[in-house]
C-alpha cells in the first residue's frame, strides 16, 4: 500500500529541513510526499528542491492551512494519507511502517499514536507528552481526541465523510476527527509509541483568549455535525491537557 504524506507550507525555512529530513529517512518504501505551499517568500521552495523524494509541490495562495491540506487530499494518490505539518518531524525512521503494519494487520480505517511536544530550538527536549491511549466508544464525551499529527487515514474516508471545513480557523482537525470517528465511528488502531515530535506552540495555546476562542470552535464542532456533548465536555478537553507535562515514556 502507498501511503501520502501532506505538508502545507508557508515561509517555514527554519523548520522545514527537519521535516524534511525526518519523512526522507523513514524505512517504509512507499511513500509519496506532497508539499502545498502558500506562496513563501523565503527560501522554504529552494529548500524543498533540494529533497528529490518529493513527489509533488505547488506554491499558490490558499484559504488557510485547511485549505492548503484539502488541496494535497485532492491530490493524494495514496491508500493512507497523513498530515505533517511544516515545523514537526517523525519520532524516528520507522513511524510510518508501524503506522502501516497496523493498517495491514487490524484492516482499520485510521490509525494514531502518541505525540510529544518539544522546546522549539531544541527537539531532543520533551515539554509534554501526550499519551493517547486506546480509544473506547464515547470517548469524545470526555474530552478525549488523538493527536491530529499522529492521525493517518485511509483515503476512501475522506471520499464517504469529506475534508476539513475549512469555515474553522483552528478546529478544524478536532472537527475532522468527531467527525469520522465519533459520529461515523471509524475503526481505528492504536500504535503505543510516540509517532511525532511537535515543536510546542500553537494558535489555540497561546493565551486565554486564544483559549476561549479555540473552545467557541470546538462547541462548533459538535454543532455543526449535529452534536450535542455533555455539559462538561468541553472544559474536560483542555483539563486534560495539564497531565501531559507530568507523563513521560
Amino acid at each position: 500500500m502507498k501511503i501520502t504524506i501532506i505538508t502545507a507550507t508557508f515561509n517555514s525555512a527554519s523548520t522545514i529541513r527537519d521535516t524534511l529530513e525526518s519523512v526522507r529517512s523513514q524505512t517504509y518504501p512507499n511513500i509519496e510526499h506532497i508539499i502545498i505551499d502558500g506562496m513563501s517568500s523565503d527560501s522554504t521552495l529552494s529548500i524543498v528542491r533540494e529533497y528529490p523524494h518529493v513527489s509533488r509541490c505547488i506554491s499558490e495562495p490558499d484559504k488557510g492551512i485547511y485549505d492548503a491540506m484539502n488541496k494535497g487530499i485532492g491530490m493524494a494518490t495514496g491508500d493512507i494519507i497523513g498530515i505533517l505539518n511544516s515545523d514537526d518531524i517523525y519520532q524516528d525512521s520507522r513511524v510510518l511502517a508501524r503506522v502501516m503494519e497496523t493498517f495491514m494487520n487490524e484492516h482499520c480505517d485510521a490509525v494514531y499514536g502518541d505525540l510529544v511536544y518539544v522546546d522549539a530550538r531544541d527537539t531532543g527536549k520533551v515539554l509534554r507528552y501526550w499519551k493517547s491511549g486506546e480509544y473506547r466508544n464515547g470517548y469524545f464525551k470526555w474530552g478525549w481526541m488523538p493527536p491530529h499529527p499522529t492521525f493517518f487515514v485511509r483515503r476512501s474516508l475522506y471520499e464517504r465523510f469529506g475534508t476539513f471545513n475549512t469555515s474553522f480557523k483552528t478546529a478544524a482537525d478536532y472537527e475532522l476527527m468527531l467527525r469520522f470517528i465519533h459520529k461515523s465511528r471509524a475503526s481505528l488502531g492504536y500504535v503505543p509509541h510516540v509517532l511525532v515530535k511537535m515543536r510546542e506552540g500553537g494558535a489555540s495555546n497561546q493565551s486565554m483568549a486564544s483559549r476561549l476562542k479555540a473552545n467557541k470552535e470546538d462547541r462548533k464542532a459538535w454543532a455543526v455535525n449535529n452534536l450535542v456533548p455533555y455539559w462538561f465536555t468541553l472544559y474536560l478537553k483542555p483539563l486534560r491537557k495539564i497531565g501531559q507535562y507530568f507523563l513521560r515514556e
